[in-house]
C-alpha cells in the first residue's frame, strides 16, 4: 500500500509539472509548462496528500491551532503561541485552499476523463476546504471562486448553508454504477466510505450554524439521525490520510525531525492526569529527564525565557506514535459523529438519549487508540454524563478527542465554549482575550483591496478577536 501512495503521489508531481513536447503554438494561452488535461487519479491524490499537509501542518495547525486550544505549546520561538502574529503569518493557508486545492478540484471535475464519481469526490472535498477557509478567516470567497481575479467574499452564514446543498447533491453523485475512482488515498476508492463523510460533513456543519438557524439545524440533523448508519459509524470509517516515508511523510514527524520548540500543552497533560485518562500515555511521552518521572505538560503563551527556563528534557514531547513517518492525519473520527448526535440529543434535535451517545463517542475515542475498555473511565464523577451541564461535558471530552486535529478543535472550542481556557501571562492580546479567527493574508488588501474592504465592514475588523457568524457567546450553558 506504502508502495502504492507513493508512486500516486511521485506521478502526480510530474504529471503537473511535464513539459509540452508539441509544437503548435495556435493557442497563446496554453501554458506550456503544465499538462493540458491531466488524470484525475494523479491530481486527486495530489490533492489529498496536500490537504492533510494542509491541515496537519504548520501554519494551520501546529504553529495556531493547535497552540491555541492548548494541545501543544511552544518552548523555542513562542511568538504564535502568545499570539503576536501578524496578517503575512497565514498566507501559506489560503494560497494552499485556493492556488492549489480548490484550483486542483475545478480541473478534476472539468476533465473529461473523470466520471461522475471523480466530480462527486472532488464536490466533498471542495466543500471540506471551504469550510476549513470559512471557519479560520470568516466571510471569504466562494460563490465566484474562479470566476474572477478579484473575487467577492461570501458571508459565512451563506457559505455553510450552500456547503449543506453541496454536499447533499454531492453525495447523490456517488453511486458504484458511475465509475471507479483510482488515486484515492483517504478511503482507497470505496464509493460507499465517500458517501459516509458526505452525510457526516453535514452533520457537522448543521451543528455548527445551530445557534443562528436552530430549524435548519434540526431538519438537517434529525434526516440524518433516521439514516446513521449511512454515516461514518465505525472507527474503520475514520477519514483519514495515512503518510508515508520522506518527502510524503507526516508533516509532525517532519517537524521534529530537525526541531525541537514543542512539548504538550500543560493544559491537556493536568486535564488529563486529573481525570485519569488512558489516552495520556498516547498523547504525549514521558520526558526525557527520567528524573521528573511523570508526564509534564509546557505552559503556553510564555516569552521565549520562561518558556526554555521550563526545560527542554523536562517536559513530555507529543507521544511516540503521532511522530512516526506514516502517522495518520485525522480529518473526521467516527467519536465526532457520536458526540455530534449527542450534543443534538442534548439540543432536543433528534429523540435519542445524549448520554448513551456520550458515553458511545467517549468509548469510540478510546477505541481509536487502542484502548478497549472505557467503563472504569466513564464510572467516574468528573467524567459521567451531565445533562445540566451538557456542553462542558460534551465540550471537554471531544476537545480531548480531537487531539491534534487543531482547526476543527478551535471551531468547536469557539462554538460550545468549553473547554475554558485562559491565555498565557505574555499574551499579545487584551487582557482575558484569546484568538476567534486568522488575519486574512496581506496579498488579499493589495489585491483584492476592494472586497476585502467589504467583507470587513461585513463581518468586523480584520483581528484575530473579532468572533465570526458562528461564534455566539454562550452564556449559562
Amino acid at each position: 500500500m506504502d508502495k502504492t501512495i507513493h508512486n500516486y503521489l511521485l506521478t502526480a508531481a510530474l504529471a503537473l509539472t511535464v513539459v509540452s513536447c508539441g509544437d503548435q503554438l495556435a493557442d497563446i494561452n496554453v501554458n506550456p509548462n503544465a499538462t493540458e488535461n491531466p488524470q484525475p487519479a494523479y491530481l486527486l491524490s495530489a490533492v489529498e496528500h496536500h490537504a492533510a499537509e494542509l491541515y496537519w501542518g504548520q501554519t494551520t495547525n501546529y504553529n495556531s491551532t493547535l497552540l491555541w486550544v492548548q494541545h501543544w505549546a511552544k518552548i523555542q520561538y513562542t511568538e504564535p503561541d502568545c499570539y503576536n502574529v501578524s496578517n503575512s503569518d497565514y498566507a501559506t493557508t489560503w494560497n494552499t485552499a485556493y492556488a492549489s486545492l480548490l484550483t486542483d478540484l475545478k480541473t478534476i471535475s472539468q476533465s473529461d476523463r473523470a466520471n461522475d464519481n471523480f466530480r462527486a469526490v472532488a464536490s466533498v472535498l471542495r466543500s471540506w476546504v471551504f469550510l476549513q477557509l470559512t471557519n479560520l478567516f470568516g466571510d471569504v470567497p466562494y460563490s465566484e471562486f474562479s470566476q474572477s481575479v478579484t473575487p467577492a467574499y461570501d458571508s459565512q452564514e451563506d457559505i455553510l448553508h450552500g456547503l449543506l446543498r453541496d454536499l447533499e447533491q454531492a453525495e447523490g453523485g456517488l453511486a458504484a454504477a458511475n465509475g471507479a475512482i483510482e488515486g484515492d488515498l483517504l478511503f482507497d476508492g470505496d464509493i460507499s466510505k465517500w458517501r459516509k463523510y458526505a452525510r457526516s460533513l453535514r452533520l457537522r456543519i448543521a451543528l455548527e450554524i445551530a445557534d443562528r438557524d436552530a430549524a435548519t439545524a434540526k431538519t438537517v440533523i434529525s434526516a440524518l439521525y433516521n439514516d446513521r448508519t449511512s454515516l461514518i459509524a465505525d472507527n474503520t470509517d475514520n477519514a483519514q490520510f495515512v503518510f508515508t516515508t520522506s518527502p510524503q511523510w507526516n508533516p509532525w514527524a517532519s517537524a521534529f525531525a530537525s526541531r525541537d520548540d514543542q512539548r504538550v500543552s500543560k493544559t491537556l497533560v493536568d486535564k488529563l492526569t486529573e481525570l485519569n485518562d488512558p489516552r495520556l500515555s498516547v498523547f504525549a511521552q514521558l520526558p526525557q529527564d527520567e528524573s521528573v518521572g511523570h508526564y509534564a505538560g509546557a505552559a503556553n503563551g510564555l516569552n521565549a525565557d520562561a518558556a526554555n527556563n521550563q526545560g527542554f528534557y523536562k517536559l513530555s514531547r507529543p507521544g511516540s506514535r503521532f511522530l512516526q513517518d506514516d502517522a495518520p492525519a485525522v480529518f473526521y473520527s467516527y467519536a465526532e459523529v457520536l458526540f455530534n448526535f449527542a450534543e443534538a440529543a442534548a439540543r432536543g434535535f433528534i429523540s435519542a438519549d445524549a448520554e448513551v451517545l456520550y458515553n458511545q463517542a467517549v468509548s469510540a475515542s478510546l477505541q481509536q487508540y487502542g484502548i478497549a475498555d472505557a467503563s472504569a473511565y466513564l464510572a467516574q464523577d468528573a467524567v459521567r454524563y451531565d445533562a445540566r451541564r451538557w456542553a462542558e461535558k460534551i465540550g471537554w471530552q471531544k476537545w480531548i478527542a480531537f487531539y491534534g486535529q487543531g482547526p476543527d478543535a478551535f471551531t468547536d472550542w469557539r462554538r460550545l465554549g468549553y473547554p475554558q481556557l485562559t491565555p498565557g501571562p505574555n499574551s499579545a492580546l487584551s487582557t482575558g482575550l484569546l484568538p476567534r479567527r486568522l488575519y486574512y493574508p496581506s496579498t488579499e488588501q493589495t489585491l483584492n483591496g476592494e472586497h476585502y474592504r467589504r467583507a470587513v465592514a461585513h463581518q468586523g475588523a480584520d483581528e484575530l478577536t473579532t468572533r465570526l457568524w458562528f461564534d455566539v457567546e454562550q452564556k449559562n450553558r
